[in-house]
């Protein structure tokens, strides 16, 4: 995602993260960002997707997703949630 690419704070792109690989994850905000296509809504890989959000959060490190079609067709509001929760996790406005 190029927003990410050219983000003042650092993103890594498939960052592995204990025993899952993160889309995207950023450090500084302790913030994972998933980019979801329709096999996440078949019940075996969203009960994957639901026990990997829950390792995360316990070791500090938010997830958010977004569906493959959001960064299609709304890709200006993902990029400002993405900032909005990016600042909220740094304690920055």
């Amino acid at each position: 995602m190029i927003f990410l690419k050219n983000y003042p704070v650092q993103f890594n792109h498939q960052k592995v993260i204990g025993e899952y690989i993160a889309d995207f994850y950023c450090k500084k905000a302790n913030l994972v960002i998933e980019i979801d296509g329709a096999q996440h809504f078949e019940h075996e890989n969203s009960e994957h997707d639901k026990v990997r959000t829950e390792y995360l959060n316990s070791i500090g490190i938010e997830v958010i997703r977004f569906l493959n079609k959001d960064i299609k067709y709304n890709f200006e509001n993902v990029c400002k949630y993405i900032d909005i929760n990016i600042k909220k996790r740094m304690g920055l406005k």
